[in-house]
């Protein structure tokens, strides 16, 4: 009996310590071990394949990418991967800046208008009111019509500067002419001067003939009626200009709009309105009056635009 029992725990004591201490799960644990490194392997092949390819093989992920920045990853296998993001967000317009000039001009322009308003103040009023006062006709009995020569003088220099700068910036939005790189202001000047020296000459065309044809007493009206007109189209250019100047340019055809809009409902209620009824009074062949349109009025509007380019 004793035999059997020494006999039973020699044959336990036979067996390896590391054997009876190791636990069942150890071989589930190498199994996965196994498993996992068989899977970096693969994935780490895959990598070498996508990444460093061989020489003289393409790298489709690279060329994938490059083609579409914004699509999935399947896109390498699949040609067609769905975008991870909008499709319209790849793309946008060209952005254009302004010159700091143009917006700095526009500011100088608004405080000289309010000095004209400080200094000459009843006189701009009168020319706000003659837009809609039907006085304008019989008060208007000297050069400017219902203003001071002073006033007339300060409103036509904004008149000059508000539509030179206008004109300006619809060249460069319409990227009319070359227009160098430090050369925009001088051509702003430019348009200005311009602008004054037709309308300047316009009205001492019109003196001469008053002159000549014995009328100065109408054609001082009608100038007074067409100083009230510019200078209304004035105010209008500089809330236009400054309006161009910070507006996007998805909105400038709106203001644009706009603008032929005012302009037309300015020039058919003020002018017309008090021409027809200066004409009404005097009898004359109506050729001479369509004439004098064509001659100055219209022809140097449509020079002034095909010079532009516009």
């Amino acid at each position: 009996m004793y035999a059997q029992q020494d006999s039973t725990a020699k044959k336990k004591d036979s067996i390896p310590l590391s054997a009876q201490a190791r636990p069942a799960y150890v071989r589930q644990d190498s199994a996965a071990i196994a498993r996992e490194a068989r899977e970096q392997l693969i994935a780490d092949s895959i990598g070498m394949a996508l990444f460093r390819p061989d020489s003289l093989r393409e790298n489709q992920f690279l060329k994938a990418l490059f083609k579409n920045p914004f699509g999935g990853i399947d896109s390498l296998f699949t040609g067609k991967g769905r975008p991870l993001v909008h499709k319209d967000m790849n793309r946008g317009t060209l952005r254009t800046f302004r010159s700091h000039w143009v917006l700095i001009t526009a500011i100088g322009l608004l405080i000289y208008t309010a000095l004209l308003n400080i200094f000459l103040g009843n006189d701009l009023k009168s020319v706000l009111r003659s837009f809609y006062s039907k006085q304008v006709v019989g008060q208007a009995d000297k050069e400017g019509g219902l203003i001071s020569f002073w006033a007339f003088m300060g409103l036509f220099v904004l008149f000059s500067l508000c539509s030179g700068l206008f004109l300006y910036q619809l060249m460069a939005y319409n990227n009319v002419g070359d227009i160098g790189i430090g050369k925009e202001f001088w051509l702003f000047i430019n348009l200005s001067i311009i602008i004054s020296l037709l309308f300047a000459l316009k009205f001492l065309v019109l003196k001469f003939l008053g002159f000549v044809f014995n009328a100065g007493k109408v054609v001082s009206t009608y100038v007074g009626i067409l100083n009230l007109t510019y200078f209304n189209f004035a105010f209008l250019f500089l809330a236009v200009s400054v309006c161009f100047s910070l507006l996007s340019g998805i909105y400038v055809q709106d203001l644009l709009i706009f603008t032929l809009v005012a302009i037309a409902v300015i020039f058919a209620w003020q002018y017309l309105r008090n021409s027809v009824s200066i004409i009404s009074n005097i009898r004359f062949p109506k050729f001479y009056l369509f004439v004098y349109l064509c001659a100055l009025e219209i022809c140097p509007i449509l020079i002034l635009i095909k010079a532009l380019n516009i």
